[in-house]
């Protein structure tokens, strides 16, 4: 039986091959090399993203951010039975105050900005469906009595990137790391292009270490992709 063992550990090492490879084992070394004692969610959904970094190894405190009332309570859920992994029911920007959220078929695409005909274009299946009153806090307030002293920020808002990072300066003076959705063309009115999120970046002195592939039109154009920024 010697063929099947050596087929099974072929197949365990091509596994093996293929998870060092993956997107998230690449974020996992950046972050042990960064020393990153605390991952900001914003825009967490239903905890895919903090899922995953747990999956690749990370064991340190998570704090999530979720506006949407449906996306939260999956999320509380998932996040209970982790006791480094907090939720808050709330969206990040510049103002606190309450907005209205438009939300979309598919819900990851819901957003405080309209959807732009490029995306509509690219994924006619989803739009909008509905509108929800949200909470919007401001990610230096939600910090301000954090003890984390290397935080990673990790943004997926939906073109709202800019307004959460207004609304945290501080917090980006700490950060040691920084993942940005990058647009190659505008995806929601009014969203920051990936021009302006790489200028933003480096003029707070981060550097791009890595990218990841994102959303692509039916023909196979990229549009956006995710950007991971790490303190120069």
């Amino acid at each position: 039986m010697s063929w099947l063992r050596n087929t099974a550990v072929h197949g365990l090492a091509r596994r093996g091959l293929a998870l060092r490879r993956h997107p998230g084992a690449r974020r996992q070394r950046l972050l042990d090399a960064l020393g990153v004692d605390l991952v900001v969610d914003v825009g967490a959904a239903r905890g895919g993203f903090a899922q995953e970094i747990r999956s690749f190894g990370y064991a340190g405190r998570i704090v999530s951010f979720e506006p949407l009332a449906a996306a939260f309570a999956d999320l509380a859920a998932t996040s209970a039975p982790d006791a480094a992994w907090e939720v808050r029911p709330r969206a990040l920007g510049s103002t606190p105050g309450q907005a209205e959220i438009n939300v979309a078929s598919n819900s990851d695409s819901s957003s405080l900005l309209p959807m732009d005909d490029r995306h509509v274009a690219a994924a006619p299946q989803v739009g909008y469906v509905a509108t929800e009153t949200i909470t919007v806090a401001r990610l230096d307030d939600e910090l301000a009595d954090d003890p984390a002293r290397r935080p990673f920020l990790k943004l997926d808002t939906q073109g709202f990137e800019r307004e959460v990072l207004d609304g945290g300066t501080q917090a980006l003076e700490r950060a040691v790391g920084l993942q940005l959705e990058l647009s190659f063309v505008p995806l929601y009115a009014g969203g920051m292009l990936v021009d302006e999120a790489v200028s933003f970046a480096y003029a707070h002195g981060f550097v791009l270490a890595a990218l990841e592939s994102g959303f692509s039109d039916p023909g196979g154009a990229v549009l956006q992709a995710d950007g991971i920024f790490v303190r120069s």
